[in-house]
């Protein structure tokens, strides 16, 4: 018998601060912990890490003072779907050839464990998304 889960979606908006970013950390591992993902697993500590880079990123290369960022979860039969959107359309990531002792190491850690990542425009600002392969919890 062949069984298909409806995508389960979430998505939340958050101050543009170091204190948003780690409420949104916070609360969508909660809504994974609902989503039946136990908060002390592998999967869960892989979420928390690019759902953490995600909107670090957000917050100090996307931030317009006075705007949010929208962190958003998607889960269907195979992947979550992790996307944060900030105001910053014309500062597009990019992963850096030579990081210093302080920064740079954020995106080689999402392609390291997403499936793919990218980014997409919005019409104020854009989209940066990582997929995680094989999510469905068991």
């Amino acid at each position: 018998m062949n069984v298909t889960v409806t995508p389960t979606e979430w998505r939340q908006m958050f101050s543009s601060t170091r204190r948003g970013a780690r409420l949104a950390r916070h609360l969508a591992l909660i809504q994974l912990h609902d989503w039946g993902l136990p908060l002390d697993s592998e999967r869960s500590h892989t979420a928390a890490l690019v759902i953490a880079e995600l909107a670090a990123n957000a917050v100090t290369h996307g931030r317009i003072p006075g705007r949010d960022f929208e962190l958003r979860l998607e889960l269907t039969d195979s992947t979550l779907r992790v996307a944060v959107a900030d105001a910053r359309g014309e500062r597009r990531p990019r992963v850096r050839q030579s990081i210093d002792g302080e920064g740079g190491h954020g995106l080689r850690l999402i392609e390291a464990l997403a499936a793919k990542w990218g980014v997409e425009d919005r019409p104020t600002g854009k989209t940066v998304w990582a997929e995680l392969a094989a999510w469905r919890p068991t």
